[in-house]
């Protein structure tokens, strides 16, 4: 099989811990762009507008290997180009991130609630790995796994990315242990423990995962550790990784998690800001894997608690 040639090095540093967005031009067999500003205009006018990708080009922010790339310069399929995006401003999630274990090949992170592992949608800058990649000084740090913006807890991050592959792998093929803790109603009517399997189905653009009927993809283990009032301390293991899995099986019992904005009803605001007194009532509260570089077993724990 022919391999495709890697992609050269950017020769733009990050900006605030995200990566300068890199450009491939394509094969034009129908002769629409002649020049690179006509390429850039016709792939990125609709989102930024005409005036701002001109703008990157006057000011030299769109660059090649060799220096500033100019409007006018014959398109040529195969080139890579670099450039940084404007973005928008975030709220500052007002949360530090503790950090749990470092070496040189991987940081376990205590990331907050509210803070993003990744950039997606409006979540660019205020995330954990952009943070941390400020923060430690290693702008090569990549997460092996994620964790749902609204909890906190234990995150896996790899230094370096030649050996994301591997600690990846020891989640997608479900090597790693994952153990959460969540805050609910008591009920004494809900016998536990038990294990709840059930189709989870998650729609894209939808906020709000929901059950239906069919081969089960989704398997939790639901245990009570501790009775306050009317709260329960629950222990959560989960055996696969479904979109809201938790959230989704605790709400099914009847016990959805304190503060959760979308079980059992979407809250009208839900997109909106942020009430930061109020996170959702759910830890990663450890992560337990062999190392598959040492062969070492590990176990990690958060160190930040919930309240009954």
């Amino acid at each position: 099989m022919r391999r495709r040639n890697p992609a050269p090095l950017s020769p733009l540093p990050q900006r605030d811990g995200i990566d300068p967005v890199r450009v491939r031009l394509p094969a034009d067999p129908d002769g629409e762009w002649r020049t690179v500003y006509d390429h850039f205009l016709a792939r990125y006018g609709r989102s930024i507008g005409e005036e701002r990708v001109g703008a990157l080009f006057r000011e030299g922010r769109i660059v090649s290997a060799d220096g500033p790339a100019g409007a006018d310069e014959p398109y040529t399929p195969g080139r890579y180009l670099w450039f940084h995006r404007d973005f928008a401003a975030e709220p500052h999630v007002p949360f530090e991130i503790g950090i749990v274990y470092r070496d040189e090949r991987i940081v376990v992170a205590d990331k907050p609630h509210f803070l993003a592992t990744t950039p997606r949608g409006r979540h660019i800058t205020e995330t954990a790995v952009a943070r941390l990649r400020r923060d430690l000084a290693l702008p090569g740090l990549q997460p092996a796994h994620r964790l749902d913006r609204l909890t906190a807890g234990v995150v896996l991050f790899v230094v370096r990315p030649e050996l994301r592959g591997a600690y990846q792998t020891l989640f997608r093929d479900r090597r790693v242990v994952k153990e959460y803790e969540g805050i609910a109603p008591y009920d004494p009517g809900v016998e536990l423990p038990r294990t709840v399997r059930s189709r989870i189905v998650k729609e894209r653009g939808v906020l709000a995962a929901r059950e239906e009927a069919g081969e089960p993809n989704s398997e939790s283990r639901i245990e009570l550790v501790e009775r306050r009032g009317g709260l329960g301390r629950y222990r959560l293991l989960p055996a696969t990784g479904r979109t809201h899995q938790l959230r989704v099986h605790m709400n099914s019992l009847g016990l959805p998690l304190l503060n959760d904005p979308l079980y059992p009803v979407v809250r009208e605001d839900s997109g909106g800001g942020e009430e930061w007194d109020r996170p959702l009532r759910l830890l990663a509260r450890a992560l337990e894997f062999t190392d598959p570089v040492t062969g070492k077993a590990c176990r990690f724990e958060s160190r930040l608690r919930l309240d009954l």
